[in-house]
């Protein structure tokens, strides 16, 4: 049976609670093994009805996870407002962004198992995430920008997917290997003449 907030006029609701249900259903399930028929469901619609407001299964994951994402980027904003120093500020932003998705019932599954691989190829080809990424390191659209945002998700997303030994094993990486790259001026090469990294 159709709800009566599956209308035109409320489009936007209805997006909204659609992705609800599907944020239960995809916890429950597992992203990979969740059909439209079980988000339809979930969300008290028929499947017609599901796909006018998500023209596929990807779209809809992909929308998902866009929504998700901009709600651990607001958090985590909110944790580093007393932060300026760049490169405290970027080693925090990780651990928070790692934190705040592994303490999310529902956010967590989609990095176990087999739906990591899923999640990262979604997440690797968003330009949504990508931008989100950009807009903290600087000028979201500057080219070299861009190229250490593309970097910094894969880190992030490997991280979630193959987490070290403890947070401060990864703190220690981050600190080690992502901070010198994604903070060195442009242009300027991240190893010595020996082909050393420089010290952190």
């Amino acid at each position: 049976m159709n709800r009566p907030w599956l209308r035109e006029e409320r489009t936007g609701l209805a997006a909204e609670r659609i992705l609800d249900a599907a944020g239960g259903v995809f916890a429950e399930r597992g992203v990979e093994a969740t059909e439209m028929s079980h988000i339809a469901r979930a969300a008290g619609c028929s499947r017609a009805t599901l796909y006018r407001y998500f023209e596929s299964r990807q779209a809809l994951q992909v929308a998902y996870m866009h929504r998700q994402t901009h709600r651990v980027v607001d958090d985590v904003a909110r944790r580093l407002q007393h932060l300026t120093d760049p490169r405290e500020r970027l080693v925090e932003a990780v651990q928070a962004a790692l934190a705040a998705v592994r303490e999310n019932p529902v956010l967590a599954p989609w990095f176990t198992g087999a739906d990591s691989a899923h999640t990262a190829g979604l997440a690797d080809a968003s330009p949504v995430l990508q931008s989100l990424c950009a807009a903290f390191l600087g000028d979201p659209e500057d080219s070299d920008t861009q190229e250490r945002a593309r970097w910094l998700l894969r880190v992030i997303l490997s991280l979630l997917s193959t987490p070290g030994r403890d947070p401060g094993d990864e703190r220690q990486m981050v600190e080690r290997f992502v901070v010198p790259v994604l903070l060195a001026p442009v242009g300027r090469t991240t190893r010595d003449d020996h082909g050393c990294a420089p010290p952190v």
